[in-house]
C-alpha cells in the first residue's frame, strides 16, 4: 500500500476517533450542568478506577482481591443502570454519555485484535479507488446527457432499452447486483453508459474502480514484475464493490494479460462481485482473443447488451461540417 494512502487513512482515522471523544466531553459537560444528580453517579463510576488500584494493592497483603473486584463490578453494572435511567427520565437517548466512534468494534483507532480493522482496509481501499478514478473523467458523463436522437429505426428501440435497463441497474445496484457485458461497433455509447452507471453508484456510496482494460492490465504488471512484486492493484480490481473494465480488447495481446483478464472475471463471479465490461469485439472476437472459458464465463453469468446504431462521433462530425 502506499504510504501516502496509508497516511490519509491514519489521518481520517485520528480525526474521527478525536471528534467522536470532543463530542462525548461535550455532552458530559452539558449534562453536568444540567443533572447534578447524573453527575454525581458519574463521579462515582469515574472513581471506580482508583477504587480498583488500592484493591489490588491490599491483595498483596492477602485480602482476597477476586471477592473485592466482582464486588466492583456489580456496584459499577448498577451505577450504569442508574445513570441510564436517569438519562431516560430527562429525555435523553441512555447512551447519551457513551463515545460514539465511527467504528464501535475499533473504537476508531484502525486496529482490532492486534489487525488492522475492516474499517481501516475499507477506508484505505476507498482512497485508493478515488485515486485512481481520478483520471477516468467520471463527470463528463451522466444519464442525462445520453441522447437517444442519434439512433433510428429498430435501434432506437434497442438503445432505449438498454438505457433504461443500465438506469435502472444503477439505481437499485447493491454489491450482490448482477455483472453486465456492454459490445458493439465503436462511437455507439458504451463508454458513456457506463461513465454514467460509475457516477451514480459512487454517489451511493459504493467503491468504484473505472478504467479502461490496459491501464488496469499495465498496472497490475507494473506491481507484479516489480522488486516487491506488489499485489495491491489486482486486490483492489477484485475487492471494489463494482468494477467497470472498458475497452476490453484494446490491450495488446500476451500470455500475462489474457491469463490476468481471465483471473479477474472468474475471480470476482467466484465472489459474487458485480462488473461491468466494455468491448468493441463480439462473442466471436473475444472467442479468438481469449481463452475460451472468458467467453464461456460472461455468456453464463453476465447480462449481453448488444448495442446497435451509426457512430455518434462520425454523426457530429458530420453535423458540424454542414
Amino acid at each position: 500500500m502506499e504510504s501516502s494512502i496509508f497516511d490519509r487513512a491514519q489521518s481520517i482515522m485520528t480525526n474521527r476517533r478525536t471528534t467522536a471523544e470532543s463530542q462525548n466531553e461535550m455532552r458530559i459537560a452539558e449534562i453536568n450542568a444540567r443533572l447534578p444528580q447524573v453527575r454525581e453517579v458519574n463521579d462515582a463510576l469515574i472513581n471506580t478506577g482508583r477504587e480498583l488500584i488500592r484493591i489490588i494493592s491490599e491483595g498483596r497483603n492477602g485480602i482476597n482481591v477476586e471477592d473485592k473486584i466482582e464486588q466492583l463490578r456489580q456496584y459499577n453494572l448498577s451505577a450504569q443502570a442508574m445513570l441510564r435511567e436517569l438519562l431516560k427520565q430527562n429525555g435523553y437517548p441512555s447512551d447519551y454519555l457513551d463515545v460514539h466512534y465511527t467504528c464501535p468494534k475499533c473504537s476508531d483507532t484502525g486496529y482490532y485484535n492486534g489487525r488492522f480493522c475492516d474499517c481501516f482496509k475499507k477506508l484505505c481501499g476507498k482512497l485508493a479507488t478515488d485515486e485512481l478514478n481520478k483520471s477516468a473523467n467520471l463527470a463528463l458523463s451522466n444519464f442525462d446527457t445520453f441522447s437517444l436522437s442519434y439512433y433510428k429505426g429498430d435501434d432506437y428501440f434497442t438503445m432505449k432499452r438498454i438505457l433504461e435497463f443500465t438506469i435502472q441497474y444503477a439505481e437499485t445496484f447493491t454489491p450482490d447486483s448482477g455483472s453486465i457485458f456492454m459490445f458493439g461497433e465503436t462511437g455507439l455509447g458504451k463508454t458513456h453508459l457506463s461513465l454514467a452507471a460509475a457516477n451514480r453508484i459512487l454517489e451511493k456510496g459504493y467503491s468504484v474502480i473505472y478504467d479502461s482494460a490496459i491501464n488496469i492490465l499495465r498496472k497490475i504488471e507494473k506491481e507484479h514484475f516489480s522488486r516487491e512484486h506488489s499485489s495491491e492493484m489486482i486486490d483492489l480490481v477484485i475487492s471494489a464493490d463494482l468494477l467497470i473494465l472498458d475497452d476490453l480488447g484494446t490491450e495488446y495481446e500476451t500470455p500475462f494479460y489474457n491469463a490476468t483478464i481471465y483471473n479477474i472475471i472468474n475471480t470476482r463471479l467466484n465472489s459474487c462481485k458485480p462488473s461491468i465490461i466494455s468491448t468493441n469485439l463480439d462473442f466471436g472476437g473475444i472467442k479468438q482473443r481469449y481463452d475460451g472459458r472468458v467467453v464461456s464465463r460472461i455468456v453464463a453469468a453476465y447480462t449481453c447488451l448488444e448495442f446497435k446504431g451509426e457512430d455518434i462521433r462520425l454523426q457530429i462530425k458530420k453535423d458540424n461540417l454542414k
